[in-house]
């Protein structure tokens, strides 16, 4: 892709052909929330470091704007953000508008303070089930004209939910005003997918079916639910991270070349791959509880949520028939990290008579907590046998060098720029492909905390297949 210029205070990696206006005011309810605390003051902070000059208005049920500026100091404090001038900025920047997001004065008293501001941008950092009150008291308000809207995850609970929001906010907000935030996409190492597909000519002869067995996808985490029991006891893995992040990445690997430079073309190409996939049954899934789990403060003492799940996906193109996507993730696993792998078919003959069967060649993409990415061969051992070993040759990028995800994301929104930003086709596909495997009433497996699983999670692996267990 070509370079093009970009707005300090933007990191978008496509263009668009026609510039929307940039944002004159940004608001974000649920100001002191846990989600302000930790990532919206250090992302609003680093992009005015970058430049950002704009109102900020802080909006939420208590407290006032003294004690919102004393949240943001202690929110970059405990970030470890380090620029006193952009800390000193963002606290005199700061406005606050006290009230219920229930009240349409509370969103007069905001309208007010926004001032001459003809494009704000509007953060819903709060519970969905705010979501309607909100979008309503903006449009009565007058807040919503020229305005944009950022809604967190997640985007529904089902397909029927997720088509009944949309169906919300599109009441008030064209599609091209809505900007639905998913921080994975904000990653680098999730970026670095995308660009190491179509900036590299040797892949494209073998990224297919006749060369590629299959796909595994693995994001273990070494920690339960803590604190969060009420909240993953209504989610479970499924919903938690395999419905967004984890087919996000399925889609980037998968997608055909994006037909040009803007934020659309490659958000096409990430829809028809989640909209090919074949919808799952009962029986592509294996679903796991860690043992503990029902103990956990919030949690149902007869809960059937899964805090783990391997499952196989089938990505019913031309390019993809025949290929399995597998993906695995859970809580209280060995380690923390999220691994893509691309394993090749073996060579069509064994020219060289070793005693064990070589392992195939493989591409290992390394999403988290770095960013790396090797290619796993073999090359012959040292002596006067024709004997071989497994070689890995690695690139890895440092860890810190791109900017925070929010802040990138927020960069963009505020530029109006959705490339990174999930669209209403892909969430309701995304949808549709999982609905099958929602709410299954059987009893998981339970497993130890510390081990990878139930055993059982081999049942969705394809004859000749295994599970691969990345390192910490």
């Amino acid at each position: 892709m070509r370079a093009v210029a970009r707005h300090p205070y933007s990191r978008s990696t496509v263009s668009t052909s026609s510039q929307p206006p940039r944002s004159d005011a940004f608001v974000f309810f649920g100001a002191t929330g846990d989600l302000a605390f930790k990532e919206i003051f250090p992302a609003l902070a680093g992009l005015i470091r970058d430049g950002l000059e704009i109102p900020i208005v802080g909006v939420a049920r208590s407290g006032d704007l003294d004690s919102l500026r004393e949240r943001a100091r202690a929110s970059l404090a405990a970030a470890g953000f380090k620029d006193a001038s952009a800390t000193s900025a963002l606290a005199d920047r700061l406005r606050y508008v006290k009230g219920s997001d229930e009240d349409v004065e509370t969103f007069h008293a905001l309208r007010r303070e926004i001032g001459q501001a003809a494009h704000p941008l509007h953060y819903l950092a709060i519970p969905p089930a705010l979501f309607g009150p909100v979008v309503t008291n903006l449009q009565v308000s007058g807040c919503a004209d020229g305005a944009r809207i950022v809604v967190e995850k997640p985007f529904g609970h089902d397909l029927d939910s997720a088509r009944a929001l949309n169906r919300l906010i599109h009441g008030v907000f064209a599609e091209q005003d809505v900007f639905r935030i998913d921080h994975y996409l904000g990653k680098e190492p999730v970026q670095n997918l995308l660009y190491f597909r179509f900036a590299n000519s040797f892949l494209e002869p073998i990224w297919d079916r006749n060369h590629i067995s299959s796909v595994q996808i693995n994001m273990p985490e070494a920690f339960g639910v803590a604190d969060r029991g009420a909240f993953y006891d209504s989610a479970g893995a499924v919903r938690d991270v395999i419905q967004n992040h984890l087919l996000q990445v399925v889609s980037l690997l998968a997608m055909e070349p994006p037909s040009g430079h803007t934020a659309d073309a490659v958000r096409n190409e990430q829809f028809k791959v989640v909209d090919s996939i074949r919808p799952l049954k009962p029986e592509d899934i294996v679903r796991g509880q860690y043992r503990g789990y029902r103990q956990v403060k919030g949690v149902a003492p007869d809960s059937t949520v899964e805090t783990y799940a391997a499952l196989r996906l089938a990505v019913d193109t031309w390019r993809w028939d025949g290929v399995p996507f597998y993906i695995r993730t859970g809580k209280s696993l060995p380690v923390t990290v999220t691994e893509v792998l691309v394993e090749m078919k073996q060579p069509p003959q064994a020219v060289f008579a070793e005693n064990e069967p070589p392992d195939a060649n493989y591409f290992r993409f390394r999403l988290t907590p770095d960013c790396s990415l090797s290619l796993v061969a073999r090359a012959k051992k040292a002596g006067e046998e024709m004997i071989g070993e497994t070689v890995e040759l690695m690139a890895l990028h440092r860890d810190g060098t791109g900017d925070p995800p929010y802040q990138r994301l927020l960069g963009d929104a505020l530029r109006g720029d959705q490339a990174l930003f999930a669209r209403e086709d892909w969430v309701e596909a995304a949808w549709r492909a999982m609905a099958g495997v929602l709410d299954l009433p059987d009893q998981p497996f339970v497993y130890e905390p510390g081990t990878w699983g139930p055993a059982e999670a081999a049942k969705v692996l394809r004859p000749g297949d295994h599970w691969h267990q990345p390192s910490g």
